[in-house]
């Protein structure tokens, strides 16, 4: 796979930031699609990693309004 544009990179990091975090995932809220779901969000995870963006950082960079403000 290519990597993406700009446009397309940016709505795919917004769309990520609204996702369940795996571990949120459970058979109560998704009754019978906890598999589906978790595929879904290995998927756009591996889109963003091969798109050299870290995952775990796209919240504090599409919204950095509410990220949190630790230092080391």
């Amino acid at each position: 796979m290519s990597k993406l544009d700009e446009q397309s990179l940016t709505a795919l990091k917004t769309a990520f930031c609204y996702m369940p975090r795996i571990n949120d995932v459970n058979e109560f809220d998704h009754p019978g699609r906890v598999q589906q779901i978790i595929d879904d969000i290995e998927a756009v995870r591996e889109v963003l990693l091969m798109n050299d963006v870290d995952p775990d950082e796209v919240a504090d960079e599409i919204h950095p309004d509410q990220a949190n403000n630790s230092s080391y």
